[in-house]
């Protein structure tokens, strides 16, 4: 089991729930609703961008977000607002990018302001080699907006491209 799974089980074991409009509509209270809604902000957004939209981290993220990347290399670290975010992280690699990356699966868990996504990323760098990363990004929401997120990755298969692949003039 990769370590990217075993974080998402452990943080589905550890009180996250699996959210279901069902699920939450049976719960009573602001809690809920929070986790509905939270949830369903993540959710559309990924859904949107499976189907070719490029608004996710414009629609989903606070103008003042803190984005860290755990690990360790040149492109873990923490980024302090879109704005730095977008140019530091974002662009950079999108640059590389022949067609982008796409969530090709997602799996989502929410507790009150929380929502756990683990996603399966497809795309195909610049120089026509397949790009494939399992992520898991946690998300702490705040009026519907993401104010902080942690992401967990394969770090060298996105520094890879970041280092192999020259960024194309946009």
């Amino acid at each position: 089991m990769t370590a990217l799974r075993t974080l998402a089980l452990v943080a589905a074991f550890a009180g996250f729930s699996l959210a279901s409009t069902s699920v939450a509509r049976a719960q009573p209270g602001a809690a809920a609703l929070a986790m509905t809604d939270n949830r369903a902000v993540i959710a559309s957004a990924f859904d949107r961008w499976a189907a070719g939209g490029t608004d996710f981290f414009a629609t989903v993220l606070s103008p003042d977000v803190v984005w860290t990347i755990e690990g360790s290399g040149p492109s873990a670290g923490t980024y302090r607002g879109l704005e730095e975010f977008t140019s530091r992280a974002i662009r950079p690699f999108a640059t590389r990018m022949r067609e982008p990356v796409r969530p090709v699966a997602v799996q989502i868990w929410a507790e009150g302001e929380h929502v756990i996504a683990r996603w399966e990323g497809r795309g195909v760098a610049g120089d026509g080699q397949p790009y494939r990363n399992d992520y898991v990004w946690i998300f702490r929401m705040a009026g519907g907006r993401a104010v902080d997120v942690t992401a967990f990755l394969d770090l060298p298969a996105y520094d890879d491209v970041l280092r192999r692949v020259p960024a194309a003039q946009r």
